[in-house]
């Protein structure tokens, strides 16, 4: 999809909430690109402010932030404003999270790092309309890299830590973090 046909609403709002920075600045920047006016939140705190102040017509939020969960994003904005179309984006995809932000008012539910073009299909798709699969989805063995390198992060990259936590040998975790990521 390329930026110059989308075709957006009059309200490009949106708001992006996420706590990694690198990929909140990197998502905001290819979003504007598209056409969308973006407002950009790291915490609950900050996303519950805007969606009180100038709830937006679109939000795409990260289920686990530092100071709660974007399921209280997705309810406040929808409290606020019932049509804003929010998408949840994850690092933690099962099937529990993803109905959990369907309840909550979210129309889709994304896998981390999430490509802008897989973002702007589901934040413009028709609810009657299922969205399409990614063109490029991420292999099984990417999924799994991409949790354990979350759960070595939280755990300030103390390598016992993250191995009594994924109930992982310590040695079978040293080898996985010592390798690249799988494509």
């Amino acid at each position: 999809m390329s930026e110059t046909e989308l075709d957006l609403p009059e309200d490009k709002s949106l708001l992006i909430c996420d706590d990694d920075t690198p990929f909140r600045t990197r998502l905001a920047r290819a979003m504007e690109r598209r056409g969308f006016e973006v407002v950009e939140a790291a915490s609950v705190a900050e996303a519950l402010k805007i969606a009180r102040e100038t709830p937006p017509a679109f939000a795409v939020v990260d289920l686990r932030l530092e100071d709660g969960d974007g399921l209280q994003v997705v309810k406040a904005l929808h409290e606020t404003r019932a049509d804003c179309r929010a998408v949840m984006l994850t690092g933690y995809g099962n099937i529990a999270t993803a109905v959990a932000a369907v309840k909550s008012g979210a129309i889709d539910y994304l896998s981390k790092p999430a490509d802008a073009d897989d973002v702007v299909k589901a934040l413009l798709a028709s609810p009657d309309e299922k969205p399409a699969p990614p063109e490029n989805p991420m292999s099984a063995d990417r999924v799994r890299w991409e949790h354990i390198q979350r759960v070595f992060e939280l755990c300030d990259h103390n390598v016992s830590e993250t191995a009594r936590r994924l109930n992982m040998h310590r040695r079978t975790l040293q080898r996985i973090l010592a390798k690249r990521a799988p494509r």
